[in-house]
């Protein structure tokens, strides 16, 4: 059956009221052939989102009217594997020993996008062969700034990476991390590699059509908005950074392709952020060639931790 994402807003309600809705929804799912799977509730923005299993999207909603009246706003279909990269998991956590009802997370998420500078250009000078080579470099060393801060890979676009972090704060960091990651392997690299990052943050529906919609496009659209080894990033990415303010300039409104207003584009400070315990705080560098077998090794300590 199809997949769906479905959109409430719910001022006022509480976690025990979303979960005592999602628990009457459960209860009569089965008359209607549906499967509710999980949701995401934020209680300050007053948004909830549900993972629904059903043969089409008016019988997913005529068990939220049945079980508790309260109606989505909007609904999106989706692809499970897509909501799992993006959203982390498609099932109910745990409830922790003692409490009521799970411990659920918003839904929001900040998306990441790098990009190798002058790619194409590398490719002509260097060859297929070399610039491959580069791109694996480019692509280890990016991945363990991910990983290292809690973040996902969501796809590969060619000459960089799209992922996706559950908090706004691992974002930031994760892109300071690579940033210092390849400034590193560049301080004894023969052939040195510069990267942009732009990072924005969004609900998972959010009047697109579309997971994430919106928010991927202007994530995409600032990672070109920066020069090379910059981060470029949104308002909102700069308000929910928990950074201090002085780590981000203003670089003005920008018309962006593809958005009818100007958006406010900030660039971070990343040498200004300070390692996060995720990442720890020693480089593990010791750059002498520019294989990504050898990067891979110059990003990790010996007994495999991650270096930042």
């Amino acid at each position: 059956m199809p997949i769906f994402l479905d959109r409430h807003e719910m001022q006022g309600m509480t976690a025990e009221g979303v979960a005592e809705a999602h628990r009457k929804d459960l209860e009569i799912q089965d008359r209607y052939g549906v499967k509710y799977m999980t949701y995401w509730f934020d209680a300050h923005r007053g948004t909830n989102f549900c993972l629904v299993d059903a043969p089409n999207a008016a019988t997913a909603e005529q068990v939220h009217r049945e079980a508790h009246g309260e109606i989505a706003t909007e609904i999106i279909a989706v692809d499970l594997a897509i909501i799992e990269a993006f959203l982390g998991r498609i099932s109910d956590p745990q409830t922790a020993a003692g409490a009521k009802f799970p411990d659920m997370d918003g839904g929001l998420r900040a998306i990441m996008f790098t990009d190798i500078v002058g790619s194409t250009a590398m490719i002509l000078r260097l060859g297929d062969a070399a610039a491959v080579e580069l791109l694996r470099v480019h692509d280890v060393l990016v991945r363990r700034g991910v990983a290292a801060h809690l973040g996902r890979e969501v796809k590969h676009t060619g000459d960089g990476i799209m992922a996706v972090f559950d908090t706004v704060p691992d974002a930031v960091h994760a892109a300071a991390a690579i940033q210092r990651h390849f400034q590193r392997y560049n301080d004894s690299a023969a052939e040195t590699l510069s990267v942009r990052i732009g990072i924005h943050a969004g609900e998972p529906v959010a009047h697109h059509n579309d997971l994430f919609g919106e928010t991927v496009h202007l994530a995409a659209r600032l990672c070109s908005e920066t020069e090379g080894d910059g981060v470029v990033v949104s308002g909102l990415v700069r308000r929910l950074s928990a950074q201090d303010p002085a780590c981000f300039v203003a670089l003005g409104e920008r018309r962006l392709k593809g958005f009818a207003k100007a958006v406010p584009v900030f660039r971070l400070q990343w040498a200004m952020i300070k390692p996060s315990c995720a990442s720890g705080s020693s480089s593990g560098f010791g750059a002498t060639s520019g294989s990504a077998a050898e990067a891979s090794t110059r990003c990790a300590e010996p007994d495999g931790r991650i270096a930042n």
